[in-house]
């Protein structure tokens, strides 16, 4: 596993957002391979505390690996970040000083073609996070419906051909089953309109990005992760979470209006914080990144 081709996104921004203080209690929600845990476990001293959960036992190795160094108590989980209650019994914790959700793929997930999160190289239609349980993104395809999964499509990857490639993938299935990343990617430009220009976004783009958000129920877990985890914050506790899609930062600025409503948190980001054009010219992946954070007020 080549390390090297992760780099974290806006790490300046999520240490001064999180604001880490040393003997601290700190969740790293998706753990990766430990870019931003490494900057927290600094920052915490030889008396914090970093809990760092990933539900891919690929990355918790590396993390593991990439941690070794430090001095301090750190207690890697695979789990989803949305089973807060979980977690925390298994690690005897109550309150939290913060939490860290950042909601992208790990660079070498996406460049792993036996993981499927890609059609760049032909590979397993699998899609998800944690490859032991599961559907794949190849069961959805073959046994969904079409009106199905052009909701899917529709709605997740808010693709205006969202019907059209449903109709294709389920033409295609009646003659063969679709079980590689290539199969996938073939059926979506096949499904374009004739004479349209597919311009800088290939057409399966949406449609992979929408099947992996299905098969990993990342909306419906994310919900639940921002509701859990502020619940166990301390006063002053804050949370920073970075999204890569419109749909997950709707999500985030809502829940966090909702708690500033409430007077249980502050909003400390009026608007998302983005990344740098430098940074996006050094790491295209941030491009999309978006960041919020909130502080427990009560």
């Amino acid at each position: 596993m080549d390390q090297r081709a992760h780099i974290s996104v806006m790490p300046q921004q999520v240490m001064y957002w999180l604001n880490v203080q040393s003997g601290a209690v700190i969740v790293d929600g998706t753990l990766g391979l430990a870019g931003h845990a490494a900057l927290i476990a600094r920052a915490l001293g030889t008396d914090g505390h970093l809990i760092g959960i990933d539900r891919d036992s690929s990355s918790l190795t590396e993390a593991k690996r990439r941690l070794a160094s430090f001095s301090l108590r750190i207690d890697l989980l695979q789990a989803s970040f949305g089973d807060v209650k979980r977690i925390l019994a298994e690690v005897k914790v109550r309150a939290l000083n913060g939490v860290l959700l950042d909601l992208g793929l790990s660079s070498f997930q996406l460049d792993d073609e036996q993981r499927g999160f890609s059609f760049l190289k032909d590979g397993p239609l699998d899609m998800r996070m944690d490859q032991t349980q599961g559907v794949t993104a190849a069961d959805l395809v073959n046994t969904l419906k079409e009106d199905e999964l052009a909701r899917i499509i529709e709605e997740f990857g808010e693709d205006r051909f969202a019907r059209r490639i449903a109709r294709a993938i389920v033409r295609r299935r009646t003659q063969e089953k679709i079980v590689t990343t290539g199969q996938l990617a073939k059926v979506a430009l096949s499904a374009l309109p004739a004479g349209y220009s597919r311009g800088r976004i290939h057409p399966a783009t949406r449609t992979f990005q929408a099947l992996r958000m299905a098969v990993n129920r990342e909306l419906e877990t994310l919900k639940a992760a921002l509701a859990g985890w502020f619940e166990v914050l301390k006063p002053s506790g804050r949370m920073v979470v970075i999204s890569f899609h419109s749909l997950e930062d709707r999500i985030v600025k809502n829940s966090f209006k909702e708690l500033a409503q409430q007077g249980r948190g502050k909003i400390l980001t009026k608007k998302p914080v983005e990344p740098s054009q430098e940074e996006c010219e050094l790491n295209p992946r941030a491009r999309s990144a978006k960041l919020r954070a909130v502080e427990r007020v009560i």
